[in-house]
């Protein structure tokens, strides 16, 4: 599990990345060691901007509930802190819902695929250590 961002890249002195996520939110609000080297530098350089997909929010719930994610505060809490660093959170659209219709099935978990087609539309890389989002074609930084 991991937070899993699409990114927008500009060229120029005002280089600016937009990253869409997932659930390693938690790994980098309280140890940012699991992260590797590359996803901690995109995620500590304030001219990023980082989304965090509301599916995203959705799947730690269900984990949460479901006592496969512990975290050491409430998620609540967690996602405020980081939301007053500037993370910024993506909702899901209908847009984001139909583009699962020409998506292919190389993968079965439901977030993982909304998240690619949210990573399709509204940036240009997904930060994961999954390697089956390669197969989808989206840039993954990790």
């Amino acid at each position: 599990m991991i937070l899993v961002l699409p990114c927008r890249r500009t060229s120029g002195p005002e280089r600016h990345e937009r990253l869409t996520g997932h659930a390693h939110l938690h790994w980098w609000d309280s140890t940012p060691s699991k992260l590797s080297a590359a996803a901690l530098s995109f995620l500590q350089n304030r001219a990023n901007t980082i989304l965090l997909s509301v599916a995203s929010v959705w799947e730690m719930v269900i984990r949460i509930q479901l006592g496969k994610l512990t975290l050491h505060a409430p998620l609540t809490t967690i996602l405020t802190q980081q939301q007053a660093n500037g993370l910024q959170i993506l909702p899901v659209a209908l847009t984001h819902i139909l583009a699962l219709e020409s998506l292919p099935t190389h993968h079965k978990d439901p977030f993982d695929r909304l998240l690619v087609t949210q990573t399709n539309l509204e940036a240009d890389v997904i930060l994961s250590a999954d390697p089956v989002f390669v197969r989808y074609g989206v840039k993954v930084l990790w």
